[in-house]
């Protein structure tokens, strides 16, 4: 690793770039991160009215971001495989299949945590 990048600010600034870019990109290009942004946007508020305490408030928010990460995570891996062509394979679909079951669980897990702050 003898390339040195930029440091200090000017690193933040251009990761900042970067990490925008990716949100963007990936609400222009994918129906599911938009959906799921959609949902977050209208839970999120939720979460603060219904979330009792502190941390009941976080719960109900964390598990919002973690199907966005998630969500982009299952894009990138979606984008490498198709990068390399368009050719049935095997660990292709175990790759892609694997990424939407990870936002699947994700989505379940929203659905846990919330029913269970809300409901007992």
């Amino acid at each position: 690793m003898s390339a040195q990048g930029p440091k200090g600010l000017d690193r933040i600034i251009k990761a900042t770039r970067f990490s925008l870019s990716g949100l963007k990109l990936a609400f222009k290009n994918e129906a599911a991160f938009r959906q799921e942004l959609i949902l977050a946007m209208i839970l999120f508020p939720m979460g603060l009215y219904f979330g009792e305490t502190g941390l009941e408030k976080a719960l109900l928010i964390l598990v919002l971001f973690i199907v966005l990460i998630v969500e982009l995570l299952n894009t990138c891996v979606e984008a490498a495989i198709d990068r390399f062509g368009g050719e049935k394979h095997e660990l292709s679909r175990y790759a892609k299949d694997a990424g939407s079951a990870a936002v699947f669980l994700s989505l379940i897990n929203v659905l846990v945590i919330w029913g269970i702050i809300l409901l007992l």
